[in-house]
C-alpha cells in the first residue's frame, strides 16, 4: 500500500499495528505507507504505564505479561529490551477459603481441577465440594446439550464439579483475569480446551488433563511470566522513540470526532478522512479542528468508541461493537514494613473469590485479590518493606469507582488487614483507576467478533484491533494489532 495509514489509539495494541506497518522485525518489510498514530490521551500505552514508588518504579497497570505466548517477548526483543526482561521469581499462589488464605491446590487448569486428591485435600472445598470432585471420578454427569460452539464456563463446572469449584477456584482465577464473574462468560473465548474436554465422555478432569498435558518440571523450563527492569513505561518510550525512528507521525492530546468516507475521490486522494480536535500550541489551552486524510484506517480503541466511529457507515458492525460491555477496576499499590507481617509471604499472592462470606459487620469483600509485588518480582524487592497490591472492582461491582481516593485505601486497607492479619499502618500507598477498562467475553463473543470483523471488512480499508475481540492479554493486544496492520496493508 501507497499512501497514508492512520492508527487510533495509542495502547498496546495501536503501537503493535504501527511497528508492523512500518516494517515489523526487520524494518524493511513495511507497507510503504505514512504511518499515523493519533492517541486522545497525553500519553501512549493505555494501561500500560509505570510510577515512582517508594524509590522503585512500579507499574501502574499490568505488571507482566505471559511468557508462553511468544507475540510480546519477540516484540521487546525487536526493539532492543532484551536484557531488560525479568523473569517472574515467586511461585504459586492461594485463594482465601474458609476463613484464611490457603494455597491453589496442584494440578489445575487455569484454575479448574484435573486431579482429585490435591483439589480434595486442599481445605479450599469443603466437604460438599469435595464430593463434587468424587463424583466426576465415580458417577461423572453426561454433556445433555451434546456439541455445541461455547458454553458459559460456571454452569459448565457447576454440572460436571461443582458449585464449590466453580465458586472457590474457577470464578477466582478466569474471572479474575477478564474483572468479571464465570456465570456468563465464554469458555470458547477464554479457555477452549475446557469446552472441548466437556464434550468428551466421562470425567471431565480426565478429558482436561487429555485436553491440557502438565508440563514435565524442569529448571531450564522458561518462565511462566516476564516483567521489565524499568516498568512497561520504558517498553512503550523505547517504542515510540523506535517508531518515530522509521517515520512514524504521532499526535497526543488529539481525538478523533468522526471517520468521514471521501464521497467524491479523486485518483491520488484519500479513501478516509478522520476529523480530529487537538490543542492549538500543543498541551492544555485552545484546541483546534483538523481533517487528516488516509486510504486505511486501523480502530485500535475501545470497543464502544469504534461502535461510534463506524456507525455511520456500517450498522451491524456498531451495533455488534455496542454490544461489549466494560468492567472497571481499581488498584491501590502499599508499601508495608516487612515487620509488620504476621507471617512470611508465601507465593506472588492471593484471589478472593466473589461468593465468599462478607467480612463480620460489612458488606461484601471489595478486594479481589493482593498481590505480593516485591515477591513476585525480584527488581522491586528493597530490604526491610514489602509491596502489596489490592484490586478492587469487577464487572457489576462498582462501589471503588463511588468513593474518593481515600476511601479506596482506607477500604482497601481495612479488608488486606483482615485477609492478611495485620494490624499496622502502611507506609504509603497509591490508587490507580482504570475505568471501563476489561472487555467482557460473553458466551458467542467469538461469534460476535467474527462478525465485526466480517462487517469491517466490508467496509474496505478498515480494521479494528485491541482487547475487545481475541483475548485480554498483552500479547494477544499485540497480535491483535499486528494482524490488523496485516489486513490492510
Amino acid at each position: 500500500m501507497v499512501g497514508r495509514v492512520v492508527v487510533v489509539g495509542g495502547g498496546i495494541s495501536g503501537l503493535a499495528a504501527a511497528w508492523e506497518l512500518s516494517g515489523g522485525r526487520d524494518g524493511s518489510a513495511g507497507s510503504g505507507a505514512h504511518v499515523v498514530v493519533i492517541e486522545s490521551a497525553s500519553r501512549l500505552g493505555g494501561a500500560l504505564d509505570s510510577a515512582k514508588f517508594g524509590g522503585r518504579i512500579v507499574d501502574t497497570g499490568p505488571d507482566g505479561f505471559l511468557g508462553r505466548r511468544p507475540e510480546a517477548l519477540d516484540l521487546c526483543r525487536e526493539i532492543g529490551l532484551g536484557d531488560a526482561l525479568v523473569p517472574i521469581a515467586g511461585r504459586g499462589a492461594g485463594v482465601w477459603a474458609r476463613g484464611r488464605v490457603r494455597p491453589l491446590p496442584a494440578g489445575l487448569a487455569l484454575g479448574i481441577p484435573t486431579k482429585f486428591w490435591p483439589a480434595a485435600r486442599s481445605g479450599i472445598l469443603g466437604v460438599r465440594g469435595q464430593l463434587g470432585l468424587a463424583r466426576d471420578v465415580l458417577l461423572p454427569r453426561p454433556d445433555v446439550r451434546g456439541p455445541i460452539g461455547d458454553r458459559s464456563i460456571g454452569p459448565l463446572v457447576a454440572r460436571k464439579l461443582g458449585q464449590r469449584v466453580a465458586d472457590r477456584l474457577v470464578d477466582p482465577l478466569i474471572g479474575g483475569i477478564h474483572a468479571g464473574s464465570v456465570d456468563d462468560m465464554s469458555a470458547a473465548a477464554t479457555y477452549p480446551p475446557l469446552l472441548a474436554a466437556a464434550q468428551k465422555r466421562g470425567s471431565l478432569m480426565r478429558a482436561l488433563r487429555s485436553e491440557v498435558p502438565a508440563p514435565v518440571p524442569s529448571e531450564d523450563a522458561p518462565p511462566l511470566f516476564w516483567a521489565l527492569n524499568d516498568g512497561m513505561a520504558s517498553w512503550i518510550e523505547q517504542l515510540r522513540v523506535a517508531l518515530v525512528g522509521r517515520g512514524v507521525e504521532i499526535r497526543c492530546d488529539t481525538t478523533v470526532q468522526a471517520l468521514e468516507r471521501n464521497a467524491r475521490r479523486e485518483p491520488g486522494s484519500p479513501r478516509w478522512n478522520l476529523v480530529t480536535v487537538e490543542p492549538v500550541h500543543g498541551g492544555a489551552g485552545p484546541t483546534s479542528e483538523r481533517s487528516t486524510g488516509a486510504d486505511a484506517v486501523v480502530l485500535a480503541v475501545p470497543a464502544p468508541v469504534a461502535a461510534s466511529l463506524l456507525e455511520p457507515h456500517d450498522d451491524e458492525a456498531a451495533g455488534l461493537l455496542g454490544k461489549i460491555s466494560y468492567a472497571s477496576v481499581t488498584l491501590v499499590t502499599f508499601r508495608v514494613s516487612l515487620d509488620a507481617l504476621a507471617s512470611p509471604l508465601a507465593g506472588t499472592g492471593f484471589l478472593v473469590p466473589r461468593r465468599s462470606p462478607p467480612p463480620s459487620g460489612g458488606d461484601a469483600w471489595a478486594v479481589t485479590a493482593v498481590t505480593y509485588l516485591s515477591e513476585k518480582w525480584p527488581h522491586l524487592r528493597t530490604e526491610g518493606e514489602v509491596l502489596l497490591r489490592a484490586s478492587l472492582g469487577r464487572y457489576g461491582d462498582n462501589r471503588a469507582d463511588e468513593w474518593s481516593d481515600e476511601e479506596v485505601v482506607g477500604r482497601a486497607w481495612t479488608e488486606i488487614g483482615k485477609l492478611m492479619g495485620l494490624d499496622c499502618e502502611p507506609l504509603e500507598a497509591r490508587v490507580t483507576r482504570w475505568p471501563r477498562a476489561f472487555p467482557q467475553y460473553r458466551v458467542h463473543h467469538l461469534m460476535r467478533t467474527a462478525g465485526i470483523e466480517a462487517a469491517v471488512a466490508r467496509i474496505g480499508g478498515i480494521a479494528v484491533a485491541g482487547s475487545a475481540y481475541r483475548g485480554v492479554g498483552i500479547p494477544a493486544c499485540i497480535a491483535s494489532g499486528r494482524a490488523a496492520a496485516q489486513a490492510i496493508a
